[in-house]
């Protein structure tokens, strides 16, 4: 495939994908939708059951056994015409499928090797078993999040997607950018402990400060200031409200018919917040959703429907911008971020290719950088 021919800023840039589940096909998605031209290595009987549409859009799947010599031969054939890899296998196995970094790099060392893990690559749990919730438990992230009682896992959005698959994206590209300076390619170890450690940056600093409190639902972003969290309206649905500037929080005030009441005048005293919080549970349970909608949304008041994923698609803010889409009959997240000059796009691939096909498509071109 010739680069000019596609689309996206990662336009030329080949990549394997040793398929797994979870952040490593996630943050294959955001490359092949920015325009990298992936190929995705599938075990025999398949792989992730839970990305087969939207999360393994854009790229070829090749069936190849690694344990297999003519296989393996062929992988490493691949990698000698790629640019990047992503694994997320536990540490060792890629080393005891003889495709370890010491070995791919010896015979490619431009190449990037991503490996997506949920400990790292070291450290005493390197080698356990684990999930988004359990790495998520010991940088502090999960013990935040959810009400007073218990913590609540937010989905698996800090865990295996913020922490892992998005800090995974920016150390390849990192990677990359030092590869095309020096010729040297390394390895980058993106564990999801580390990465949802790091996006706990800021509390971090207000924990430091004192303006932090461990408890949930006690803080301002927590659920825990009364203007700054959901609330149930008269029809069941609820509405989000999050006024934190004065000014937009004088603006909610009027436009809530809240501006004369005292109670609201103290809303920096945490003593007040139990009171504030019964009186804008009493007065959203006044109206329908949709009615606090018409009054406030739009505003500088900072309020906004909570909309399941079903109704997401069709607010007219995000149908206006095409943030969903629908192929073939699913509706799905549109490629993010955007880009003015080399727009991302969903890319229909090829069907199923044989592993020498893989080869022969990357034989013929020079690589991404070239």
């Amino acid at each position: 495939m010739n680069p000019s021919h596609q689309g996206g800023p990662l336009a030329g840039l080949r990549i394997v994908e040793f398929a797994g589940i979870g952040p490593g096909p996630f943050a294959a998605m955001l490359l092949a939708d920015m325009g990298a031209e992936l190929v995705r290595l599938d075990r025999p009987g398949g792989s992730d059951p839970y990305s087969k549409t939207i999360v393994s859009r854009g790229r070829p799947s090749v069936t190849v056994d690694l344990k297999d010599e003519e296989d393996r031969a062929g992988t490493l054939a691949l990698l000698d015409r790629a640019d990047a890899l992503i694994e997320g296998f536990r540490p060792g196995v890629m080393e005891r499928l003889g495709l370890g970094p010491d070995v791919v790099l010896a015979r490619n060392p431009r190449l990037v090797y991503g490996r997506m893990t949920g400990w790292g690559q070291d450290g005493p749990l390197a080698h356990a078993a684990g999930h988004d919730i359990t790495y998520m438990a010991v940088t502090g992230a999960l013990a935040a999040i959810g009400p007073a009682e218990h913590p609540v896992p937010p989905l698996n959005l800090v865990g295996d997607y913020g922490g892992g698959s998005l800090y995974l994206v920016a150390g390849l590209l990192a990677a990359l950018l030092s590869a095309g300076r020096t010729g040297r390619g390394q390895v980058v170890d993106a564990a999801i402990c580390d990465g949802a450690a790091s996006l706990m940056a800021m509390f971090s600093e207000l924990t430091a400060q004192g303006r932090w409190s461990d408890r949930r639902a006690a803080n301002l972003l927590d659920g825990g200031a009364p203007w700054y969290r959901t609330y149930a309206c008269r029809d069941g649905r609820h509405i989000a409200i999050g006024p934190l500037e004065p000014q937009f929080y004088a603006l909610f005030r009027r436009l809530t018919g809240l501006e004369s009441d005292p109670d609201f005048d103290r809303r920096d005293d945490p003593e007040t917040w139990p009171i504030l919080r019964r009186k804008l549970e009493a007065l959203f349970a006044e109206r329908t959703r949709d009615e606090w909608c018409r009054l406030l949304e739009g505003t500088d008041a900072c309020v906004a429907p909570v909309l399941s994923l079903s109704e997401a698609a069709g607010h007219p803010h995000l149908a206006a911008r095409e943030t969903f889409v629908t192929i073939a009959g699913t509706v799905q997240p549109a490629p993010a971020p955007r880009f003015s000059g080399t727009p991302s796009a969903i890319r229909t691939p090829p069907g199923p290719l044989t592993l020498a096909e893989a080869i022969a498509r990357w034989s013929g071109e020079g690589s991404f950088r070239s």
